[in-house]
């Protein structure tokens, strides 16, 4: 049976379709269609009339598309996204190469290239007395005269002194090359091509040594060959034999030498592509991310479980472009519900099969948003909100790489704190609303965003219900009671909302009140009371109570009878919180909200338990400018339905998400604990604040705690900065001290040089006494973050459900 996706959901009160009509449980947009797609990621084009001579195919059915032709959906299908740290923006990542050390000095390999090419020329004149002596008692001195070769020497001693020499200034060489740290010199500026260099530098001194050797300028074979018995290099007369035995002396020779070249030079590793035994990997395109893992354009896991059928429509209408970023993760969703179960499994593949990429569309019919702020990646749920800066205080395999914000974190509840104007809204709360938004459409979220009234966070078509609280045109009305029958629960959320401020009146005596009177009201009427009933109840009116007790009298609700005549005996008296209640709700009995919070049977409120069951995306504009005080008290109402809400929630599949792009005075004790549980039950909630001392002072720890992700941006106080450096934290960092004592000298000698050097640098002679040592330290301090970051950036940490934490990067925001 084809269910479109909405299989197993239930009636949700209160959400009511934009034009009225009855009978339909998920609202419809609320705005026009939009009038132009958004250009990335890729998106389907708008309806248009079939054309009246069809367009030439790119190629005949079942025949690949020509090779110029590609599918900017199936590009960014099989983009890899490696799995990575927290935060790190996974589509097409690339991780950063390892750190490079610092320049390597070029003095010291110098002084000592200089000073071996001196003794290397003091070597070749016989210059260096007593350097000639362990040659001389090798071949005899009878050969040697006032420390050189005599002219009869014979040609054996006369080859084996000069290759003497020549091993003993290559000898100086290496303890040059060792004392200068040439090999490091060499490795450095060889860098990610060192193994190619080293094979280049070790071949050409091979060919080089092997060049001196044959020309006898390096007199080896001259000191080898005398060594062969003369029969074995004559050949027994055979002039052949005497020829192979040469070849194979030379040969011998050739390999000596050779083979210290090949062990350093590795040629082994290095000539193996080219030998035939080493398979280089595949070159990837340029103009595409690599590919990781199976083409996802092709529906492998559909093949996998037998709905071939269905991955073929599915891979046909991706490569034609008929499919957008949504339609493939909503349909990847819907499969994931469907295939554990077979006879899911066969309606799913029926429908696709029968509407393709409008299978299974989202209640509202849209496939995309009708304007994208930020760049989405709907495959990973993720929102890309910059890049970390490239910055000493963030770790160096996260600088340059993206910052992203997803589920995984939101789940954590994120708090963002910046005064005004520095980008809260624009850089992170809207990117945030799109994000869940495109989730919603893709049935995996939903989405409740709260904020002054205009398109701060996003146009009205980006939603599916807009409720515009104090605006007679507004199609929706808020429900103050949030969906519930029961009193009880209806007055621990109102009084919440009312009270929860309030450091001297206890919420539950409040709650207590209200539920004495929301129980009988409910009792005789069949729904609570609107505002200005309530406000009647509360204030203790005669009419009101009398008429209200007349009626469950002759209705025989004795409970509710005892309900309301304990209300009437603690009516004022001491601690009596329906006095401070009746001042709260009446902000909300004023003309400019004539109208709302209707109960009755023309009411048409919106209930949050709406977002049990639907993936809704829900707008809610409030009165900042004309009612601050209404404002206020809603926020913190609606906080607090919120957290009730999805606490008791069955089905949790869903990912619900609050939004408050304000949540000034809106952050109680209570809602404090509730944000803390909605990591456990698939829910999360963004609370953006000026300052934290737009919290009580008692909760800036609870609430920091609470958070599992946290955003300090440009022009906090030093005050909210000591708040953000405790939660983050400390780390071990190496530190180098390095002091300088002065040095005294006793001889005369040492004294004049001293005062000589005093006289040409203006400075005593000191010594410096460097100390390195592991030392505790904030990550960020509290002066560093109200003085220190710059414009367009922001400090954000992120926990995720599973407990991966990211430490505090400086991010550069919109890059």
């Amino acid at each position: 049976m084809d269910n479109e996706g909405t299989h197993g959901t239930r009636g949700t009160r209160g959400a009511q379709p934009p034009d009225g009509r009855p009978g339909s449980s998920v609202p419809h947009p609320a705005g026009p269609p939009p009038a132009t797609p958004p250009a990335f990621p890729p998106t389907i084009p708008p309806p248009t009339p079939p054309p009246a001579v069809p367009r030439r195919p790119a190629a005949a059915p079942g025949q690949p598309r020509p090779a110029g032709a590609r599918s900017d959906t199936a590009e960014w299908l099989n983009a890899a996204r490696p799995r990575t740290e927290p935060g790190v923006w996974r589509y097409a990542h690339v991780a950063r190469p390892d750190e490079r050390p610092p320049r390597p000095s070029l003095v010291g390999p110098l002084a000592t290239m200089v000073l071996w090419l001196l003794l290397w020329l003091l070597l070749t004149e016989r210059a260096v007395p007593y350097v000639s002596k362990p040659i001389e008692i090798i071949t005899g001195p009878e050969w040697w005269s006032f420390g050189g070769l005599k002219e009869d020497a014979p040609a054996l001693v006369v080859n084996s002194t000069t290759l003497y020499y020549q091993v003993l200034v290559l000898g100086l060489g290496f303890w040059a090359a060792r004392i200068g740290g040439w090999a490091h010199v060499f490795r450095y500026f060889a860098g990610p091509r060192l193994g190619r260099a080293r094979l280049l530098l070790s071949v050409s001194g091979a060919v080089v040594t092997v060049w001196l050797v044959w020309t006898r300028r390096v007199p080896l074979a001259d000191i080898i060959l005398p060594a062969v018995p003369t029969s074995w290099m004559q050949g027994g007369g055979n002039q052949y034999a005497a020829l192979l035995v040469s070849l194979i002396a030379y040969a011998l020779i050739g390999t000596a030498i050779v083979w210290p070249f090949a062990r350093i030079g590795q040629w082994q590793a290095g000539l193996a592509p080219f030998l035939g035994r080493g398979e280089p990997g595949p070159a990837q395109p340029r103009s595409a991310p690599a590919q990781a893992g199976p083409d996802l354009a092709h529906w492998p896991e559909l093949r996998a479980a037998g709905s071939t059928d269905a991955a073929e429509a599915l891979t046909a209408a991706v490569h034609a472009d008929r499919m957008n970023d949504i339609d493939c993760v909503r349909l990847r969703h819907a499969w994931g519900a469907a295939r554990t179960r077979p006879d899911r499994r066969a309606s799913f593949t029926d429908t696709v099969l029968r509407k393709g990429a409008d299978a299974y569309l989202h209640p509202s019919g849209r496939r995309d948003l009708p304007r994208r702020t930020a760049v989405h990646d709907p495959l990973t749920g993720q929102v890309r909100i910059g890049a970390c800066a490239d910055d000493p205080r963030n770790p160096y395999a996260r600088r340059g790489s993206g910052m992203a914000l997803e589920p995984a974190s939101l789940g954590t509840s994120l708090l963002v704190v910046g005064p005004p104007g520095s980008g809260k809204t624009e850089r992170v709360v809207r990117p945030v609303v799109e994000s869940l938004a495109l989730r919603a459409l893709t049935g995996q979220a939903a989405v409740l965003a709260v904020g002054a009234g205009g398109d701060r966070l996003g146009p009205d078509g980006a939603y599916d219900v807009v409720v515009r609280i104090g605006d007679p045109a507004s199609l929706h009305d808020f429900d103050l009671y949030g969906g519930t029958t029961d009193p009880d629960e209806a007055a621990a959320a109102l009084a919440e909302g009312l009270a929860g401020d309030l450091p001297t009146l206890d919420t539950r005596r409040a709650a207590t009140a209200l539920g004495q009177l929301l129980g009988p009201y409910r009792a005789v009427h069949g729904v609570f009371p609107a505002v200005p009933e309530l406000r009647e109840l509360l204030e203790g009116s005669a009419t009101a109570l009398d008429g209200l007790r007349q009626a469950l009298e002759s209705s025989g609700h004795h409970a509710m009878l005892r309900e309301l005549d304990a209300r009437q005996r603690q009516a004022g008296g001491a601690g009596d919180p329906a006095a401070v209640l009746a001042d709260r709700i009446a902000v909300l009995d004023r003309p400019a909200f004539a109208g709302f919070f209707a109960t009755g049977p023309d009411a048409r409120p919106f209930s949050l338990r709406s977002l049990e069951q639907h993936p809704l995306r829900v707008r809610v504009d409030l009165p900042e400018r004309a009612h601050a005080e209404a404002s206020r008290l809603l926020t913190r109402l609606i906080l607090a339905q919120f957290n009730a809400i999805t606490a008791a929630r069955a089905d949790r599949s869903l990912f619900v998400c609050l939004v408050l792009d304000d949540a000034t005075h809106t952050v109680t004790a209570e809602t404090v604990r509730g944000i803390r549980r909605l990591r456990s039950v698939n829910a999360g909630a963004v609370l953006a604040l000026r300052t934290l001392d737009d919290v009580p002072e008692d909760l800036h720890t609870p609430l920091l705690g609470a958070v599992g992700c946290t955003m300090a941006f440009p022009g906090v106080t030093t005050w909210d900065g000591k708040r953000f450096a405790e939660t983050w934290g400390k780390e071990w960092v190496e530190v180098r001290e390095v002091a300088q004592h002065g040095v005294f000298a006793d001889q005369p000698l040492t004294r004049a040089l001293h005062a000589l050097r005093k006289m040409a640098t203006g400075k005593a002679v000191t010594t410096d006494a460097v100390t390195v040592r592991q030392v505790e330290r904030e990550r960020w301090s509290a002066s560093g973050l109200a003085y220190e970051l710059p414009v367009g950036h922001a400090v954000l940490s992120l926990t995720t459900v599973d407990g991966e934490h990211a430490p505090p990067l400086l991010v550069r925001l919109g890059g």
